[in-house]
């Protein structure tokens, strides 16, 4: 199989700027599967209209209302920003939308409801959670696969057979819950100890405040990502020394807050809040009522 050899250049923002072709080359091979994929297109879109087409003649987009250069014509998608999942695709329709609604109000399209994080204990008694978290150290099970030969003989063939059922149990018990963050309380810390004896990978330490040099030298372990920012409790009440902890190392497992005896550590479900239309509309049904009541 012949391929060319490209030269990219990137911008500040780390998009392709520009690229050719410098060079070609040969790929050795005993069957090649095609997989055709798809290119902006359009030809269809008027170039006098007040629609601003970039480098790559796709739609100048702004990125938080989701209107090109023409008021009220609105893209999404890879249409808008280039390739990405469907799932992007979705929200860019929920945040368009958004817009659209605005638009046909006759209101600002910036002035949206903010976004936000909730955190709720899943905490349920002593030794109870919401979630299972019964911490597995198992690796990952490997999914089996049809044999290559069958796979070339049949290609619209099921590649994956699936797990058994007792994989399948154990795979879903190394779900680690990402939805759920740690939360240190240092006021109720008695510096047992307990959570960093319990820790399978050794992320916390308590040790004498001081500058970031200082608690880098004291961490249990070293870091594997400089840039990470550790997260630094205030003093604790017996000692003056900090609980430290390295995020990039945690697995959320929740180890921490079932051993600790004065639940100074929590685990904590956290809910991204992303405003929708709907959520716009109710709030103008809101102001309308406000509005109406006062008057």
């Amino acid at each position: 199989m012949s391929c060319d050899v490209l030269e990219v250049d990137f911008d500040a923002r780390g998009a392709i700027a520009s690229s050719g072709v410098v060079d070609e080359t040969t790929i050795p091979c005993d069957d090649v599967v095609l997989a055709i994929g798809q290119e902006n297109a359009f030809p269809w879109v008027e170039r006098d209209i007040g629609i601003e087409f970039d480098n790559w003649n796709v739609p100048v987009v702004d990125p938080t209302t989701f209107e090109s250069t023409r008021k009220g014509v609105f893209f999404g998608g890879d249409a808008a920003f280039g390739p990405k999942n469907i799932i992007w695709a979705v929200e860019h329709g929920h945040q368009a939308a958004i817009s659209i609604h605005k638009y046909c109000q006759g209101a600002n399209l910036s002035d949206r409801l903010p976004r936000g994080v909730n955190l709720t204990t899943a905490k349920m008694g002593i030794h109870e959670w919401s979630y299972s978290n019964d911490y597995d150290p198992a690796g990952r099970r490997i999914m089996p696969h049809v044999d290559l030969k069958k796979r070339f003989r049949k290609l619209n063939i099921e590649v994956e057979l699936g797990f058994s059922a007792e994989d399948a149990a154990t795979e879903v018990e190394r779900c680690l819950n990402c939805d759920l963050q740690t939360v240190f309380s240092a006021g109720l810390c008695i510096e047992c100890d307990a959570c960093i004896d319990v820790c399978p990978v050794d992320c916390l330490t308590i040790t004498p405040n001081g500058d970031q040099k200082t608690i880098e030298a004291n961490l249990k372990t070293a870091r594997l990502e400089p840039e990470q920012e550790l997260y630094v409790s205030g003093p604790l009440k017996h000692t003056n020394r900090v609980m430290v902890k390295d995020e990039n190392l945690c697995v959320h497992c929740g180890l921490c807050a079932e051993r600790c005896p004065t639940g100074a550590w929590d685990m904590q479900k956290s809910t991204v809040v992303i405003p929708y239309a709907i959520d716009e509309a109710e709030r103008d049904e809101q102001l309308c009522r406000e509005t109406r009541k006062a008057g």
